[in-house]
């Protein structure tokens, strides 16, 4: 697995250290990493990255990447981290607000090191106001967005999502910032990206809507025939006929077998969604009475909006859509990783480099900076 980096990307041949660690910042990186920045991993000899311990993740986040195993504690492994910043373009670091500066390490001395880098800081509330330096983790990000003021069900439940969206998103903000500010004139500058802000900024397009709703229900976000439904044999379908010429199409198909749907009365969107209880008990009592097979050919037939709903991880490896677009691979014998989700059409290889070993680069990169 030896490719180089994409000649066409505004990133390639940018370095940038990455001091953090756990996901947020290292899943920012890997972003960067795989579209072709040199990126350097700085991490404590003592054990490194603690997302070392669980392989399959670390590989995905790290891949590309390169590592040096640096005590910044030290007054040896500061000078050499200076003596990195001033080969590099950016550094990433995930510490609680405060931390850098406590190291000597702080925006100012890495400015004054290298007056055109670029530090980006993700912390869980941002570096300056009241939650600062409190310590925190996605689910209290997740807490303060206004997720869990947006129903997503019928009954106005509202599940945390086992995906941490809320360090994925401002890992996405992060990685957007960079690629941005390493693309302008060279001017250093210090990025502040706040976790909860960029969940936060997601959730508010859906939640401030609901000001004046004294019931979140009522402002329509929820649809009884925007959902996922049982077929007979216990398999899960989501059907999206959020648009009323889908609707029609599925009703005027499916009512040769189920009569019960030869009617009108919810044909517009406004209507379906007054009557958002009938028309899912509607469906599920439809859907129920069919095995998977049998709705997966017949939804398929009539060009409606649904999908099968994968609740296996193995599944994801077989769908014939995700097969045929080569977005899994396995490496070396490891756990299959996704390829960069976006496909380039000035072609682009994803896996060049597998994550390094703790400290792999050590010596070949500190060995070559002068003193």
């Amino acid at each position: 697995m030896t490719a180089a980096s994409p000649p066409w990307s505004a990133l390639t041949g940018k370095r940038v250290l990455d001091l953090s660690r756990l996901l947020p910042g290292p899943y920012a990186t890997s972003m960067l990493a795989d579209l072709g920045a040199d990126v350097i991993k700085v991490e404590d000899p003592a054990g490194g990255d603690p997302l070392r311990v669980a392989p399959p993740l670390f590989e995905a986040l790290n891949r590309n990447k390169r590592s040096v195993a640096l005590d910044l504690r030290t007054g040896g492994g500061r000078d050499a981290f200076l003596r990195l910043v001033r080969t590099a373009d950016a550094v990433v670091e995930s510490f609680r607000p405060g931390t850098l500066d406590r190291l000597g390490l702080g925006f100012d001395t890495l400015h004054e090191t290298n007056p055109r880098l670029v530090l980006c800081s993700l912390s869980g509330y941002g570096q300056t106001g009241p939650y600062a330096t409190k310590p925190g983790h996605e689910l209290n990000f997740l807490g303060l967005s206004g997720f869990f003021a947006v129903p997503g069900r019928l009954d106005g439940s509202i599940v945390r999502p086992g995906v941490r969206i809320g360090d994925l998103v401002g890992a996405l903000h992060a990685a957007l910032a960079l690629t941005a500010a390493l693309a302008g004139d060279g001017e250093g500058q210090h990025i502040d990206v706040s976790l909860t802000e960029s969940i936060t900024a997601w959730c508010s397009l859906f939640a401030l809507p609901l000001l004046g709703f004294d019931d979140p229900l009522a402002a329509g976000l929820v649809q009884g025939d925007n959902d996922v439904f049982a077929t007979a044999d216990g398999r899960l379908l989501s059907l999206a006929t959020f648009e009323d010429k889908f609707w029609h199409r599925v009703r005027t198909e499916l009512a040769v077998d189920f009569p019960e749907l030869d009617t009108p009365a919810y044909d517009r969107r406004t209507d379906r969604t007054a009557a958002k209880e009938q028309v899912y008990t509607l469906l599920a009592n439809v859907f129920a009475a069919r095995d998977h097979d049998w709705w997966h050919q017949r939804l398929t037939e009539i060009d409606a909006p649904w999908a099968p709903v994968l609740t296996r991880p193995a599944d994801l490896l077989t769908d014939p859509h995700v097969t045929a677009r080569n977005l899994f691979d396995t490496q070396e014998g490891g756990t299959p990783q996704a390829r960069f989700p976006v496909l380039f059409g000035a072609g682009h290889t994803t896996f060049r480099h597998p994550a390094p070993a703790l400290g792999e680069h050590t010596r070949d990169l500190i060995g070559e900076l002068p003193v």
